[in-house]
């Protein structure tokens, strides 16, 4: 029989994780109003390069014509959906993860990125993006 050190803080460190992960959500809601704008936020990496500015976001499962892009005074907002699989009253799922529904994401660049010089293309998931600077 092994021995085990006794921790009384565990327990509880334990149950904040837990709480922590009960509470936390992915999900964008209107300050003011309390509405649910997003199911999900695609995760994203922005690089500015001489020129340029240059993202890439994760959105697998996601067709290209699913997905609008808008840059309006320095701000730029990926918005889109998933779409959920038909399923059918048969099926019984253990475990369902992977997120559908409506995604937004908005984040503030600086006014030198020219609206009318965006590029963006979407291939196995990943939506990469270019704003030439003004």
């Amino acid at each position: 029989m092994a021995l085990m050190r006794y921790e009384p803080l565990n327990l509880l460190n334990q149950l904040q994780r837990e709480v922590n992960h009960l509470f936390a959500t992915n999900r964008l809601v209107d300050e003011e109003t309390g509405h649910v704008l997003a199911d999900w936020m695609p995760a994203l990496d922005i690089k500015e390069e001489p020129g340029q500015f240059v993202i890439h976001a994760d959105l697998p499962g996601v067709e290209i014509k699913d997905i609008e892009i808008t840059l309006e005074k320095g701000t730029l907002a990926l918005k889109g959906q998933r779409a959920s699989e038909t399923k059918q009253e048969t099926e019984q799922y253990r475990r369902v993860e992977r997120v559908r529904g409506t995604f937004l994401r908005r984040f503030s660049l600086p006014d030198v990125a020219d609206a009318d010089k965006v590029s963006a293309k979407c291939k196995d998931g990943d939506l990469g993006l270019s704003l030439i600077n003004i």
